[in-house]
């Protein structure tokens, strides 16, 4: 019930956009059966560039829920405007603020619990390269012939929730060259910070590489089938995996907005 409450928010990403190729993987955790807080999303710009999110709501359950659906709807209503990457990132931190004021107890508003560490992506059809946002988040990985490349950005602002509280308007965007076969990985620390019957955590960064020439989902289906193996079926966080390959350039669709 989890899984498919959690698929309906999520909604599936666009195998194609402009010249991506585009895949997504939840894994719900298997503590609990809790609805968890991992999301991603994408959106086709004005511009003829592809926008995407990826993020985790603190906590589990139906009040994270709520926040993963606020989060879900913030972008999908936004993202395909004009605003640029830094105006984004402020509208989804002050409706996630919103929320927080207008249904949380004075003491929930005190203490500020409630925040979203995300990953803010644009990308554009006719530019070899990737714009981010990074809000607490760990950096995405590219994977380029046998490389993996980490896309660390020299400024990591506060999560999403926490910005506008702590006075943190100002949004910094970095851009990574990301050329014609370059494969894009984005994910929750679910995968990263998964374990083993031994404590080990999962060595992602190590088996990534041996994935380069697979279609973007084939490389997900063998994580999801390697991971769950490695935790031996018991995952301890919600996992989600983005998977994005830039393919030749393609010709700008006839409608953006799709």
């Amino acid at each position: 019930m989890a899984e498919a409450a959690q698929r309906v928010l999520l909604q599936p990403l666009p195998e194609r956009a402009g010249p991506l190729q585009i895949a997504g993987l939840y894994i719900p955790a298997e503590a609990e059966a809790e609805l968890g807080g991992d999301l991603y999303a994408a959106a086709r710009t004005v511009h003829h560039s592809t926008r995407l999110l990826i993020g985790d709501v603190r906590g589990s359950g139906l009040g994270t829920i709520g926040k993963t659906a606020l989060l879900l709807g913030a972008f999908r209503a936004a993202a395909h405007r004009q605003a640029t990457l830094p105006r984004l990132a402020v509208h989804l931190d002050a409706a996630f603020r919103w929320d927080t004021r207008q249904w949380g107890s004075q003491a929930d508003q005190d203490t500020v619990e409630d925040f979203a560490a995300a990953l803010l992506l644009d990308i554009p059809d006719h530019e070899p390269v990737v714009h981010l946002i990074s809000c607490g988040h760990p950096p995405p990985l590219i994977l380029r012939g046998n490389r993996l490349i980490p896309l660390v950005t020299e400024a990591s602002h506060l999560p999403i929730g926490f910005g506008g509280a702590f006075g943190t308007t100002d949004y910094t965007v970095q851009t990574f060259p990301f050329e014609v076969g370059d494969l894009l990985l984005l994910c929750t620390d679910g995968v990263i910070e998964a374990r083993n019957t031994d404590g080990r955590f999962y060595p992602f960064t190590e088996r990534a590489p041996q994935w380069t020439t697979d279609e973007p989902d084939e490389l997900l289906h063998h994580l999801q089938t390697e991971l769950l193996t490695y935790v031996h079926g018991h995952l301890g966080d919600d996992a989600a995996v983005v998977a994005i390959r830039r393919t030749a350039s393609a010709a700008p669709p006839s409608d953006p907005a799709l």
